[in-house]
């Protein structure tokens, strides 16, 4: 099969794509580093035990601080798992764990300021709205279902 040829019109776009995304990339790297290095703090700050503390024991305002903690505290999906199994083996209700565990995973207030830089602050808020929501309904309706499968 032979190979074909680019053209040398074809490569200018490519090029001056290519140099246009790197450049984006660049700009936003310190605010990616410093985004990371606050989530490492804030889960140094805020062990599992301390965690526990917040809920209160009633399903709708332990979803509200579940979904509130989980958005703070934003992370690598498996830590949540992790911090999920643990706040439960502690007592915590299934629905402050599964709202901080999806608020964990779709929310992330720290990220706010390279989302907006990223996608513009109406994007950024439509979407953190929206995945609020989200993160209630969903929490609701899966505790709903477990309880009613247990």
């Amino acid at each position: 099969m032979a190979r074909e040829q680019v053209s040398d019109g074809a490569k200018a776009p490519f090029a001056t794509s290519l140099k246009k995304s790197v450049a984006s990339f660049a700009a936003m790297m310190p605010m990616i580093f410093g985004v990371v290095g606050l989530v490492a703090l804030l889960q140094t700050l805020i062990p599992p035990q301390r965690l526990v503390g917040f809920f209160t024991g009633n399903a709708a305002v332990d979803t509200l601080i579940g979904t509130g903690c989980g958005a703070v505290a934003a992370g690598n999906p498996i830590v949540s798992y992790l911090l999920g199994g643990e706040m439960l083996g502690q007592g915590v209700s299934l629905y402050a764990v599964t709202a901080f565990i999806l608020a964990w995973v779709t929310l992330g207030f720290i990220q706010i300021p390279m989302e907006v830089e990223a996608f513009g602050g109406r994007f950024t808020l439509i979407r953190n709205v929206l995945a609020f929501l989200g993160t209630l309904a969903v929490a609701t309706l899966t505790s709903w279902t477990v309880g009613w499968w247990a």
